[in-house]
């Protein structure tokens, strides 16, 4: 039976998410809470692997067992062997057919970020943080010029392992809560570091650094050399794939309300 469940964590204490010999990851972490619930082994296929202190709202997850439990006991069942920092959302199965990874239409992010003169405390490590003013409509011009099916090599890590920088972004959001910024962004898929790459560029041009033109200069140029340095991972979060209705996967979890 194929399981898929919704999962939400802090990255902040963890190498990412993909395994690693460490047992410091977030797949680890998962892992070890659903075998032990199950007891027998439990290995995972992700939506969409996070770096290092990138969080996860919606991160949604399948695997193969011979388990039989109703979906809240896998829910509840499991958290109970998850750190505080981890939680399942939701159960549902979904079928032999459905692949967390290759059956998704595109993936979702959300940056937060604080415009103060002052660093975070309580938020610390739950978001990004300027201390320059930022300007929304020099913000949404350089957003635009983003949009679109494009080669993101600009934008792309050097330990990037897609087989293709080409992606299509669907979608740039832009919006101001008090001194807090939370921009949107959803994609065919992303490439690695892409969406903090981007961020670093677009604040380039919210703090009046960089012209929003220059932005359709970085995509040219296909060099990630000319780009702004990659921003902060603090603020960024994973809001979680999207797929056909039919196969009824949730998009939306308590934790998209947590977010300013």
């Amino acid at each position: 039976m194929r399981v898929a469940l919704g999962v939400s964590y802090r990255g902040g204490g963890y190498n990412g998410w993909q395994s690693q010999p460490d047992g410091r990851t977030v797949q680890d972490a998962l892992e070890k809470g659903l075998s032990a619930f199950a007891a027998q082994p439990i290995r995972t296929i992700c939506a969409g692997r996070t770096d290092t202190g990138v969080h996860g709202i919606n991160q949604v997850i399948h695997f193969d067992t011979d388990v039989e439990r109703e979906p809240f006991s896998w829910v509840r069942g499991s958290n109970r062997y998850l750190p505080p920092d981890i939680a399942i959302q939701w159960c549902r199965f979904p079928g032999d057919g459905f692949h967390a990874r290759n059956s998704a239409r595109g993936r979702r992010y959300a940056y937060l970020l604080l415009e103060s003169a002052v660093r975070p405390a309580i938020e610390s490590g739950q978001c990004g943080w300027i201390f320059r003013p930022l300007d929304q409509g020099a913000l949404e011009a350089a957003a635009e010029r983003l949009i679109g099916e494009h080669d993101f090599s600009s934008f792309r890590s050097s330990e990037c392992q897609a087989a293709s920088p080409v992606k299509t972004l669907r979608e740039i959001k832009v919006q101001r809560r008090g001194v807090y910024w939370r921009f949107e962004f959803e994609a065919s898929a992303f490439l690695h570091h892409m969406v903090r790459n981007l961020m670093g560029c677009l604040l380039a041009v919210g703090t009046g650094s960089r012209s929003p033109d220059w932005v359709s200069e970085v995509l040219a140029a296909r060099d990630r050399k000319v780009a702004a340095p990659t921003f902060s991972p603090d603020g960024l979060y994973f809001l979680g794939p999207t797929y056909d209705a039919e196969l009824d996967i949730p998009r939306h979890v308590a934790a998209l309300d947590w977010l300013p």
